[in-house]
């Protein structure tokens, strides 16, 4: 799907604040309330519009450690990750989980409440798997910057 400059103006609204409607929306880009109703729909169905979500602040929902976690695993095989995979995202402190390349298999964006909450998540939830070959952690001492929206 092409996008024209009328989507990237919806998007850029929505990304804003996806609770408007496609009243405000039509309003603010001079179009009409079917007209916005549709591109949004068309968008939502080819997937550019993934989901909506609020977003929480991790510290006042007692999530105050963040911490990036870096694994190799023991085996590469496309089952061993796969398992991986499916295992981790299903861990509610996992807030996002990447493969990459380089030395590290995985990168996990972690979140808990304190120190002891995160090594009980390793002990129990990460180490107990048996897929660990090497983790490191790097914890959030601050967060600089945290965006959600695209520049369109």
């Amino acid at each position: 799907m092409t996008l024209d400059s009328l989507d990237l103006k919806i998007l850029c609204l929505l990304q804003e604040d996806a609770r408007q409607t496609c009243k405000q929306i039509g309003l603010k880009v001079h179009k009409s309330i079917s007209t916005i109703y549709e591109r949004i729909k068309r968008m939502e169905q080819d997937g550019i519009i993934r989901r909506y979500a609020a977003i929480l602040d991790y510290n006042r929902m007692n999530r105050k450690l963040s911490a990036f976690t870096n694994i190799q695993l023991k085996d590469h095989s496309r089952e061993g990750l796969y398992r991986f995979e499916s295992t981790v995202s299903a861990l509610d402190e996992v807030m996002e989980c990447y493969h990459t390349s380089g030395h590290f298999d995985f990168i996990l964006k972690v979140t808990v409440s304190d120190l002891q909450a995160y090594h009980n998540f390793l002990m129990e939830k990460i180490f107990s798997t048996g897929l660990i070959a090497h983790l490191e952690s790097t914890f959030v001492m601050r967060e600089a910057k945290m965006e959600t929206a695209l520049v369109l």
